[in-house]
């Protein structure tokens, strides 16, 4: 005996339903890739602002001990009872990696060099000179 077809329960779902979730997947997949590129750019420009505010410290340090510091790390120590340079958690790039620094290795300006590695996987510095 065959039920009316009132009465028939749907099996599958209908192809106008399965569009409609592959659609919305499309547009959260896009929102995604949007979102991670932001973050990737919002990180460079961090890793660029954290470069230069070392270089500041670093002439600071200079200025102040008539010598470039020998690793950044005196930066984050107090010297003499003064404020140090600059906290220890500000010698961290975005990715957490340390900055780098060579008092050796000086600009025509005399600024030595500061770097990050910048984002893991990748091989572009980011660079107070010498771009």
């Amino acid at each position: 005996m065959q039920l009316p077809p009132r009465t028939r329960r749907r099996v599958a779902f209908t192809l106008m339903e399965v569009l409609v979730v592959v659609a919305i997947l499309i547009v959260l997949a896009g929102i995604g890739v949007a979102v991670f590129r932001y973050l990737d750019t919002s990180k460079e420009k961090i890793a660029k602002v954290g470069v230069k505010n070392i270089e500041t410290a670093v002439t600071s340090y200079k200025l102040d001990n008539e010598d470039f510091p020998a690793s950044l790390n005196d930066l984050a120590v107090s010297q003499d009872g003064r404020k140090a340079y600059m906290d220890a958690d500000k010698l961290k790039d975005p990715w957490g990696q340390p900055y780098q620094y060579d008092k050796n290795q000086l600009s025509p300006t005399g600024v030595p060099l500061i770097y990050s590695n910048g984002q893991p996987g990748t091989n572009r510095q980011i660079r107070n000179w010498g771009q």
